[in-house]
Parts: structure tokens; sequence; C-alpha cells
């Protein structure tokens, strides 16, 4: 896998987690798991279902990526941000 799709799914965990309601104590942060919303976020596609629930699953873990210098710029990628906002999870304030 290439070193900006693993950049990608990492931003994309982020966003799940931005949609989460709730937080989950037993979130693994991984930025793998966002890896069904890579396609979405590289394109003008709409998130996949399977996308929008790897979001909102990792929502706990966005302010920790976004602290990350690596995942930030990713995670605050327009993509990233379109993809969010499609799934219905807000941006968090950290």
């Amino acid at each position: 896998m290439k070193r900006e799709s693993k950049v990608m799914l990492v931003a994309m965990l982020v966003l799940m987690l931005l949609g989460e309601s709730h937080i989950s104590l037993a979130a693994t942060c991984s930025p793998v798991q966002l890896s069904p919303c890579l396609g979405a976020i590289r394109s003008s596609s709409p998130p996949s279902k399977l996308c929008c629930t790897k979001i909102k699953q990792q929502k706990p873990c966005l302010c920790q990526y976004l602290k990350n210098p690596t995942l930030k710029k990713y995670v605050n990628s327009p993509g990233a941000k379109k993809v969010a906002r499609s799934c219905g999870v807000p941006y968090p304030r950290c």
C-alpha cells in the first residue's frame, strides 16, 4: 500500500470519530480502519455506509489524530471534511 493511501486512511479514521455522537472507551484508534473511505476522500463520489460507520467508530480518536503532525494534514483535507459532513460527523473541537 502506498504511503499516501495509508495517510488517507488515517484521515478517514479521524472523520469517523467525529461522526460518533458518544465516545466509546472500547474504540481502537487505528487509521487503517478508515480505508473504506479512501475512494470518497480522493474523489467526488459519496462515502459508503461502511465508510460512515467506520468514521463514527473512530470518533474518540479524532483529536489524537489532529495532534499528530503526520495525520493532521489529512484529517484537515477538504476531501476528508467532505466525507465527514456527508456522514453527519461534525468536525471535532479539541
